[in-house]
């Protein structure tokens, strides 16, 4: 389905998004990926999700990615005795233990002992998205004695962030195995890992997939910032998810944050999505407020991916209306001169392969003369990648006869993926697909021009070596001018 947008969109499916008709209205308003958050929803919630989204796709003839995101190592404080919970003052003592009796205004189960075993004296934890801040005073194997910094009314099972520690916790819980495993047989095309503290929480939850699919990185927890170009190298993608980083860390620097990590995927051609609250007031009213799409805006101009879309598609009262909104900002942004220049500014070659200059050279051409599309044929994602990287001003065409390549690619900025009929084992075969979807798209007439990229041989990742302009009359090649 071709879009009059480069960024794309992702709308989280729920209650209020879980149905044939819904979910088709969400792909034609724009949603170009669907999130199915393993922390809502039973495994046969999901799987019937999975396969309205199939037959969408089928009945559209269009790729649709799908994303399932593990719920990660969640930690909660127990219960209390009283089903209101307790108000803790500022100054007041109060103790997190392993006891699982009822908690009180002085003390509650927190049954996570790992968190004890990493725990200092200077420490903070906050509770309830950070609505309340305790400092530890004194810890030990089974307690930690804090200090309330900021108080308010704690209650059951509020989550716990522990921004200071690296916590010695398996980056998947049993459930996250599980969920993996479950949503890897279905046929996922990406996988959402929650929060990642070091490359190695990555490197296990690949050895899981066996390359079912691909592993995005969400981004989260100060240690993951920290540890950002190390656990990029060895992930597929990345989520800045500014929900538990604006906890963990002073909300003031998740914009220098967000913006660099967005420079560093682009670097690295691997697609970035920035996630939370981006239409939040959209949940119960039909119009997002002047700073939500002022947000929104700002990660289209810095380059992203994809924009997210969480409770307001999952829960929400105006699931159609939040993807609509983000559509119409996008088309409004990239239509600015601005967002040209800021782009093209901020283009940054990583690489000094042939793969590199042969895009680049494939951006060059189709913006110096007067070539419509960019097509690149790739079984594999790499060439793609690559050309999304460079962000043209042309639209990107990608074909491939491997239909989890054109899905994975449908979360990648510019792409407009078209499954190949055929198995591509020639240049002059690719030209021709490349041809008649360019046409098929209307993203070029007969009289036009495009880019063509691949490699050779065909069906070998990263092989990117030529580049050819092709005009688009089918006679010319078959007539054999196209070797």
């Amino acid at each position: 389905m071709k879009r009059d947008r480069n960024v794309k969109i992702v709308a989280t499916l729920g209650p209020a998004s879980d149905d044939y008709k819904m979910i088709r209205a969400l792909h034609e308003a724009g949603a170009d990926v669907f999130r199915l958050n393993m922390s809502h929803g039973d495994h046969a919630e999901i799987k019937v999700r999975h396969e309205i989204i199939r037959k969408v796709e089928k009945d559209l003839d269009s790729p649709i990615a799908i994303l399932a995101d593990l719920q990660g190592p969640k930690l909660r404080v127990g219960v209390f005795a009283s089903d209101d919970g307790e108000m803790l003052e500022v100054g007041a003592s109060f103790r997190l233990d392993l006891d699982d009796t009822p908690g009180t205004v002085e003390r509650v189960q927190l049954p996570h002992k790992e968190i004890f075993d990493a725990l200092e004296p200077g420490a903070h934890l906050l509770v309830n998205d950070g609505k309340i801040k305790l400092r530890v005073k004194d810890c030990g194997r089974d307690f930690a004695d804090c200090e309330v910094i900021v108080g308010g009314v704690i209650s059951n099972r509020k989550g716990v962030n522990v921004p200071d520690v690296v916590l010695p916790l398996a980056a998947l819980s049993e459930k996250d195995r599980k969920d993996l495993e479950f949503v890897c047989e279905l046929g996922v095309d990406w996988l959402a890992l929650s929060f990642v503290q070091r490359p190695a929480d990555v490197e296990e939850a690949r050895k899981l997939c066996k390359g079912r699919a691909a592993i995005l990185s969400k981004i989260e927890k100060p240690t993951a910032v920290t540890s950002f170009d190390s656990i990029l190298e060895v992930s597929d993608g990345i989520m800045v998810a500014r929900g538990d980083l604006g906890v963990e860390l002073p909300v003031q620097n998740v914009p220098p944050i967000q913006k660099q990590l967005i420079r560093k995927c682009r670097a690295a051609a691997k697609p970035v999505i920035v996630a939370t609250q981006m239409l939040e007031s959209m949940i119960d009213s039909p119009m997002p407020t002047r700073a939500e799409v002022s947000d929104v805006a700002t990660a289209i101009y810095e380059g992203t991916d994809a924009i997210m879309l969480s409770a307001e598609s999952a829960a929400g009262d105006f699931p159609i209306e939040a993807v609509t909104t983000m559509d119409n900002v996008a088309i409004e942004v990239e239509a600015d001169p601005t967002y040209t220049e800021i782009l093209e500014a901020s283009r940054k070659t990583s690489g000094k392969t042939v793969a590199d200059g042969i895009v680049a050279a494939a951006r060059e051409i189709a913006e110096t003369s007067d070539v419509k599309a960019i097509c690149c044929y790739s079984q594999s994602g790499t060439t793609a990648a690559l050309v999304s990287r460079e962000r043209p001003r042309v639209p990107i065409i990608v074909l491939s006869s491997d239909v989890k390549t054109t899905r994975r690619l449908s979360l990648s900025w510019g792409t407009n993926c078209v499954k190949s009929v055929k198995v591509v084992d020639r240049f002059k075969t690719a030209v021709l697909e490349a041809v008649r979807a360019a046409l098929a798209s209307g993203l070029a007439s007969k009289s036009d021009m495009v880019v063509v990229t691949a490699g050779v041989p065909f069906n070998t990742p990263g092989s990117t070596n030529i580049l050819r302009v092709a005009p688009c009359d089918e006679r010319l090649i078959h007539a054999g001018d196209v070797e």
